[in-house]
């Protein structure tokens, strides 16, 4: 009979395990988890904080005991695993109840560690207001000190996932939050021109933004808060922090273990996530994944990955080579207020970082039919190739139906597909849902005609350098939209008047057309080329890009 060690519940852990007890009934699993909990829904426990999930036992999915009648396997709770010994196939485990160690033997080992969140050596980040959030335990502490009243400002140091849906949860519970950001945007998976929609969001529900800011050492007050003192000489004060500034790999206890570990410590594994020791295997959180644009490793710490791979590794584990583990894009979603936020795959930096080539798209559409009431606005950039017309990430902000774009993206980039294919796939239709033209088909568009030739765009960050050069600004909106307000300099021809007047324009400087959101601008475009004129330019996402942009 095979004997399988598994370290590490919660996610790929526990998956991993029930997968091997439906493939085999005879075999003996052992789970060791240093933590009290496995098998708890950790994406769920900002929103505990915040009292959306009022029941702490609905994260529990399941309890040791639970798990061991339907999947008979032996969870041991309070067991760390401390050092690993390949030669002689053992762990040495460490009951941390008792404080007694002992060695446990296995056939085929998987690690399944998980991470840790980033504690900085900020002075004075070791008092007790400051708390990072990542398991129950964590959770718990959070909540008893929201709940207790004595609460009445918050400071969040990382705008990231994790950082925003706390920043949320705390302000729902009537505390004034700061939030503090060392990069120039929130959420850096997304791009600056996506990210500002978010700091409209924040600011709106009286989130206090500090970006561009580090935190240089905190304080102690006499009624139990800090003092933060930023790089810039600002002071906030706070009765709680909470730091989300990045999540590091549990793979100390491999150090001595002759297991391969990435530049930052991460478990190197192959396709069918194997380390390089016989018979030892590792997932989720704590491996290192490819990357599908560059074929380079990275992390990406994310439920979803953690959960398939837990599945493929106990399928090699038990014989199946058929099943792979190829690739991680990062298909990721925050709830932000009533704002949602999506992104897969490629973003516009990093193309550049990585100097893939590329362009880029935006549209500013409805979630659903616009004359059917309740419609929203759907804010949609698309990534993808000049060379092959291949769709290489898209990021979608808005208030409905973002989910279900980014898994339409996300399934095409898995495909392959071009943009020509998003411009013809059949979604489901009713006004309530959609429209006749999905957001999908509508970016395809948009895609297809700027690689076909049909239209030049330019992005938001271009416009100051294009005016500098001698750009003529032409504003193809309403006159009651450009009195209300437009980009300095801007002549304003209305769409359906530039057939007439056309010859008003100069043919001998280059023309930057934009609208609201894109499309008059589009028009306006089309009608010129059909006039003769050759140096033209579209904005990307209209004006309503531009200022949205010109806020960061």
């Amino acid at each position: 009979m095979a004997k399988y060690l598994i370290i590490g519940g919660v996610a790929a852990g526990m998956s991993a395990a029930a997968r091997l007890r439906r493939l085999d009934e005879t075999t003996e699993i052992i789970v060791l988890e240093r933590g009290g909990y496995v098998s708890y829904a950790n994406c769920g426990l900002p929103y505990y904080v915040g009292n959306e999930i009022s029941k702490r036992d609905d994260l529990l999915l399941q309890t040791p005991q639970s798990f061991n009648r339907r999947f008979k396997t032996d969870v041991r709770i309070h067991n760390e695993a401390v050092a690993v010994h390949p030669d002689r196939k053992t762990v040495t485990v460490k009951n941390l109840a008792t404080g007694e160690q002992y060695e446990e033997s296995y056939d085929s080992l998987l690690l399944t560690p998980g991470g840790s969140p980033v504690r900085p050596a900020i002075p004075g980040c070791e008092h007790p207001a400051i708390k990072t959030l990542w398991t129950i335990p964590d959770t718990d502490e959070i909540r008893t000190m929201v709940d207790s009243g004595n609460v009445r400002k918050a400071l969040v140091v990382g705008g990231g996932f994790i950082g925003l849906e706390m920043a949320e949860n705390i302000r729902i519970r009537g505390i004034e939050v700061a939030l503090v950001e060392m990069a120039p945007q929130v959420m850096n998976v997304i791009d600056p021109e996506m990210a500002a929609i978010v700091h409209t969001e924040l600011r709106k529900n009286g989130i206090a933004l500090h970006l561009n800011e580090t935190v240089a050492r905190f304080e102690p007050l006499p009624g139990g808060g800090v003092l933060a003192q930023l790089g810039s000489g600002t002071h906030i004060e706070a009765d709680m922090v909470l730091l989300s500034i990045g999540v590091k790999p549990n793979t100390g206890f491999l150090a001595d273990s002759g297991i391969e570990l990435g530049a930052r410590g991460h478990i190197v594994v192959d396709q069918h996530l194997r380390t390089n020791k016989p018979d030892i295997y590792a997932a989720g959180d704590a491996i290192e994944v490819i990357n599908p644009f560059t074929g380079k490793k990275s992390a990406v710490p994310l439920a979803g990955p953690a959960n398939k791979q837990g599945r493929i590794a106990a399928d090699t584990i038990h014989g199946i080579t058929t099943r792979i583990y190829k690739t991680t894009m990062g298909t990721a979603i925050a709830k932000v207020f009533e704002l949602a936020v999506g992104v897969t795959g490629a973003t516009e930096k990093f193309c550049r970082d990585e100097n893939i080539p590329y362009l880029s798209a935006i549209n500013h559409s409805s979630d659903h039919a616009e004359y059917y009431p309740g419609s929203t606005r759907l804010s949609f950039k698309l990534i993808f190739s000049p060379g092959t017309r291949r769709v290489l990430g898209a990021q979608v902000v808005g208030y409905e139906g973002v989910d279900k774009r980014i898994d339409v993206i996300a399934t095409a980039i898995k495909g392959g597909m071009t943009v020509d294919d998003l411009t013809e796939i059949e979604h489901a239709y009713a006004p309530p849902y959609s429209s006749a033209k999905d957001p999908v088909n509508m970016i395809g568009f948009i895609a297809q005609n700027i690689l076909d030739g049909l239209v030049r765009s330019i992005t938001f960050d271009c416009v100051k350098r294009a005016v500098d050069e001698g750009a003529y600004l032409l504003d193809v909106r309403s006159l009651g939209e450009f009195l209300a307000g437009t980009i300095p300099g801007a002549v304003n021809i209305p769409v359906d008047l530039v057939r007439r007047k056309h010859s008003k324009l100069p043919k001998d400087v280059p023309i930057l057309i934009f609208c609201l959101v894109g499309v008059r601008g589009y028009i306006a475009s089309r009608i010129l080329t059909a006039h003769g004129f050759t140096n033209h330019v579209n904005l990307s996402g209209g004006i309503e890009t531009y200022n949205a942009a010109s806020t960061m």
